[in-house]
């Protein structure tokens, strides 16, 4: 998805991208495992290139306010200029969402621009630790400062659900709230849910 949004300029100028995982990689190590599943045009391999030129990479533990200073040191190198923003998307297990936001706020905001914090669902796994972990995010971040995701709402039949409806005479005055009572929406994958239910 990075890729294709830097392909199709669609990010702005001066973006960098900074990794960050327990996993100690460099950034070619990185790059040899992601291959397999970025599909690249004919004529596109220089762009390519220039796309891991803006890619870094940090290994740390998500329970360390030490390493998470260190990512702030490295995001920090990248910032010139008088304004920087960033985006910290969280895809992680929720047992550790709470111990990494709190890092997040007491070492990585940004000092000269807005900080977003992105967070994949699961949020919790039942409406107590749902509610706790909305509590927790509120103490550190203002509301919009907080977009909570679905993942699969990325999926490409579900982008394409907008344009199948309006693109197609027929849909239109028949998929509406008057008409349908549900939605379901399977996705067939040769494995389970592996923790994310």
């Amino acid at each position: 998805t990075l890729w294709c949004l830097f392909r199709d300029g669609l990010l702005p100028k001066n973006t960098t991208f900074v990794g960050y995982a327990r996993s100690k990689l460099s950034i070619e190590e990185l790059r040899e495992k992601c291959t397999p599943y970025i599909k690249i045009k004919p004529g596109e391999e220089q762009q390519m290139d220039e796309f891991w030129k803006i890619n870094h990479y940090a290994a740390g533990a998500y329970s360390s306010r030490r390493d998470f200073e260190l990512l702030n040191q490295e995001i920090t190198r990248f910032e010139k200029g008088p304004h920087a923003n960033r985006l910290f998307y969280l895809a992680l297990p929720p047992s550790v969402f709470e111990e990494v936001t709190s890092n997040i706020k007491s070492a990585c905001m940004a000092p000269k621009g807005w900080s977003r914090v992105i967070i994949e669902k699961p949020f919790g796994k039942d409406l107590e630790s749902s509610n706790k972990l909305s509590k927790h995010l509120a103490s550190l971040f203002k509301e919009e400062e907080i977009y909570r995701i679905d993942h699969y709402l990325g999926k490409e039949m579900v982008q394409n659900l907008m344009t199948l409806r309006f693109g197609n005479r027929i849909f239109g005055p028949t998929w509406n709230r008057e008409n349908i009572a549900a939605v379901t929406i399977s996705f067939k994958e040769p494995f389970g849910t592996q923790g994310r239910g």
